[in-house]
């Protein structure tokens, strides 16, 4: 049923487009211009089938120069260089000059006073991957941790009485000076 609906549909597509180009070859023979379509063949066939726009444009004559182009608004007249320095170079436009660049008390490096600096914040990432893979090891996985808080202690420090219901992580080295917690 599918294939003769189909069928039906691609004879009925070329019955109509070979209808129009007969019709505006007789048009043109005549010496019309401008047409106005008059009453027209009808063909009675499916009603669900209907003729995409596509179909009834001819594929072999030459686009129209309206077909791809993208319309844009073009200048009346050149701008000068002057007026083009003024407006890229105007003060708005132009990088701040920052005020509140800090050097890091840790390290040295610059940084903002209100942001950690870069360097000190790796060497913390870094503390932060060992202690992940000593919880890992100690554990057995990422997803077999308990959900309780959890202390690092470092060499020479012991838990305080409130860390009784806490896991206790041991590093086997000081404390680094940047490490508070």
């Amino acid at each position: 049923m599918a294939t003769i609906s189909l069928i039906w549909g691609s004879a009925l597509n070329s019955l109509v487009k070979c209808c129009l180009r007969a019709e505006q070859t007789v048009l043109r023979c005549l010496g019309f211009q401008s047409w106005t379509p008059g009453p027209a063949l009808a063909l009675q066939g499916p009603v669900s089938h209907s003729l995409p726009y596509d179909d009834l444009n001819d594929k072999d004559s030459a686009p129209n120069f309206l077909d791809n182009i993208f319309w844009m608004a073009a200048p009346k007249s050149r701008r000068s260089i002057e007026i083009n320095r003024c407006r890229r170079r105007h003060p708005d436009k132009l990088i701040k000059v920052k005020n509140n660049i800090d050097v890091c008390s840790e390290c040295g490096h610059l940084k903002l006073k209100h942001i950690l600096c870069g360097f000190c914040y790796e060497k913390v990432r870094y503390e932060t991957h060992l202690i992940r893979q000593e919880i890992k090891a100690k554990e057995g996985g990422p997803f077999k941790a308990p959900t309780q808080e959890t202390i690092v202690l470092y060499e020479g420090e012991k838990p305080s009485p409130g860390d009784e219901n806490k896991r206790i992580i041991e590093r086997s080295r000081k404390r680094p000076s940047w490490f508070a917690f």
